[in-house]
């Protein structure tokens, strides 16, 4: 991770401390919303410990603001668009697509190939999570599950669920993640089917 990138999660701690404190809240209030240990939540406010995309998510969320406006991210991408990708390391990219603070949350993670015989880390954190897969295959560790998605094809889960996502030796993975807060889902709607009569 270069230092430009350093610089950036070490300036995470003092806008969580900072996002905290203007709501009035205490650690544990945040412990309790985000899933994550009042003692981590310190660290991380204290900049003690670097900032992992597990925790940024509910974080982000708890705190009503995008993942790049927490981050501070630098731009990159299309200028006049202002994308913001944000590399975290160990060849995961996420490019946030969304921008309005709150809600369900759009993202683009890209994964490098990795060795088909990596070890996954399931995590787990507040929310639900629907992932549709544009190019590559996609190692999706659910609980007991390890499931393998192919472009096109979508799941969705309850993010209290141990998951893990990664990408396969065949080459590198690119997929689509809506994360909302707790009990809140994507709802997709459906074309209405066309009535019948007599006349068709």
């Amino acid at each position: 991770m270069d230092d430009s990138m350093n610089q950036t999660l070490r300036g995470v701690g003092p806008r969580l401390k900072a996002l905290r404190l203007r709501r009035e809240i205490t650690l544990s209030d945040l412990s309790t919303q985000t899933g994550i240990s009042t003692s981590t939540l310190s660290r991380l406010e204290a900049g003690l410990r670097r900032p992992t995309l597990e925790q940024l998510l509910p974080l982000a969320q708890a705190h009503g603001v995008t993942l790049d406006e927490l981050v501070d991210a630098p731009p990159t991408g299309d200028p006049r668009i202002h994308l913001r990708a944000i590399d975290y390391g160990g060849g995961t990219t996420v490019l946030p697509l969304t921008r309005r603070p709150g809600g369900i949350q759009a993202y683009k993670f890209v994964l490098e190939a990795a060795p088909d015989n990596q070890v996954p880390e399931p995590r787990t954190h507040e929310g639900y999570d629907w992932v549709y897969v544009l190019n590559g295959t996609l190692r999706l560790v659910l609980a007991e599950h390890h499931l393998l998605l192919g472009a096109g094809e979508a799941a969705e889960f309850d993010t209290r669920t141990p998951h893990w996502f990664g990408a396969t030796s065949a080459g590198p993975v690119e997929f689509l993640s809506l994360i909302g807060k707790q009990g809140e889902r994507a709802h997709l709607r459906a074309a209405p089917k066309r009535r019948l009569t007599s006349e068709n």
